[in-house]
């Protein structure tokens, strides 16, 4: 091992003897601690976002086709087949395409009338789009939307909204009116709640009715299918298959994945978790140049050393590696104890908020306001490698001044009055 490693590697077990380098110790442990608590509220905090962000993302999947293709004007779609093929020719990660409408409308039973959208499906194809729809087909609920048989299958917070149960009633009001001789009448009509379905997500819960796509088409007058769903085999994938499908399918066509259907939510969490990201990066930053006091305390407790060092022959260089490695030495173990306690807290977290939860007689996380009743927690390698290479880079950047200052001091100077 090269002498300057050795040597700043003793300095950084060093100063147990005398007050004050038991001083320079403390504030050289407290560095430490600091990077290490900023690197861990670093790891927790993105993981639970990345939890949070997972857990509605798959609830919201379970509902909601990848990728939609729809007509720029609305008009129905002549062949849904056809575009299908056309698309698995361009896209070969689709595993599954479906006809579908989509209208919003008011649903009326009783006293009581919520909006909601209608989306209406093929029982036969349908299955396979979205989790959703494999659910009600296992359950035999989805083979009772046939063409003829007005038939609908509500969320669970829309039907306990308008009181309904399996069996019941409701009345869909489309959009628009009929003319007729007595004046502009509302096109309604009545179907028969045959399923009640939840997927855990409220705006769907509340807002998503599903009925046999040839009743739909029949009621909104638009004459057949008017988009085209698509399931791929990878949903992550669904922006940039997105893209490839909007150049290969040419114009007249909109396509449109997941993230931009949802692209309030999806946009607000990508924003929200670079931010939180950005202000805790800053905290471990401001913790690595505590290393900045250490070593300018350790710098002038070390004159007389650095001296010695000199006259025996250490170059300038050599005394800066020195102190270079003593402050890298803290960094790196600060790093490494943040990212242990980090990922020790992040694994444990659907244990630790339940306890500190019946501890504190309180709630965190309020289904009805957060979708979601528990945290979730989710370490990911693509937020560790950045985390641990930023706190390495600031701890690193904290020592350059302190070495160099140790680099220029005199020897004559140091060990005049020694």
């Amino acid at each position: 091992m090269p002498f300057e490693w050795s040597i700043g590697w003793r300095y950084t077990r060093a100063g147990r003897a005398g007050r004050r380098n038991t001083f320079i110790s403390f504030i050289s442990l407290v560095s430490m601690l600091g990077i290490a608590l900023g690197v861990a509220a670093l790891i927790i905090v993105l993981s639970v976002m990345n939890g949070f962000q997972n857990e509605v993302s798959d609830r919201m999947l379970k509902a909601i086709p990848h990728i939609q293709l729809m007509n720029d004007n609305g008009d129905a779609i002549a062949d849904w087949q056809a575009l299908a093929t056309k698309a698995r020719q361009i896209e070969p990660g689709i595993r599954a395409a479906a006809p579908y409408t989509e209208t919003q409308s008011l649903l009326a039973h009783g006293d009581g009338v919520r909006g909601a959208v209608v989306r209406g499906v093929d029982p036969a194809e349908e299955g396979g789009i979205t989790d959703l729809a494999a659910e009600l087909q296992h359950e035999g609920v989805l083979q009772k939307l046939q063409p003829g048989s007005w038939n609908i299958v509500l969320g669970a917070e829309l039907a306990r909204t308008l009181d309904v149960t399996v069996g019941d009633q409701v009345t869909v009001i489309a959009p628009g009116a009929q003319v007729t001789p007595a004046g502009a009448l509302p096109r309604l009509k009545s179907f028969n709640v045959v399923g009640v379905f939840s997927v855990g997500h409220y705006e769907y819960d509340s807002a998503l009715a599903l009925a046999a796509l040839d009743d739909t088409a029949k009621l909104y007058r638009t004459g057949g299918a008017t988009g085209v769903q698509l399931k791929l085999a990878d949903v992550h994938d669904a922006r940039a298959a997105a893209n490839r499908l909007a150049v290969g399918l040419g114009n007249g066509l909109r396509v449109q994945d997941w993230t931009r259907t949802n692209a309030a939510w999806y946009d607000a969490v990508q924003i929200e978790k670079t931010m939180m990201a950005i202000i805790l990066t800053l905290i471990v930053a401001v913790a690595a140049f505590n290393l900045v006091s250490t070593l300018v305390m350790t710098v002038t407790d070390k004159q007389a050393d650095i001296a010695i060092l000199r006259t025996l022959g250490a170059s300038p260089r050599s005394i800066m590696l020195i102190f270079m490695v003593q402050g890298a030495s803290s960094g790196i173990a600060g790093t490494v104890g943040g990212v242990v306690f980090g990922l020790l807290v992040a694994y444990n977290i659907p244990s630790i908020v339940p306890f500190i939860e019946h501890l504190l007689h309180t709630t965190f996380l309020p289904a009805q306001v957060y979708l979601i009743d528990h945290m979730p927690s989710d370490p990911q390698l693509s937020d560790l490698v950045p985390i641990c290479l930023w706190a390495l880079f600031f701890a690193f950047i904290a020592t350059l001044y302190p070495s160099w200052s140790a680099s220029r001091v005199r020897p004559a100077e140091a060990l005049r009055y020694e």
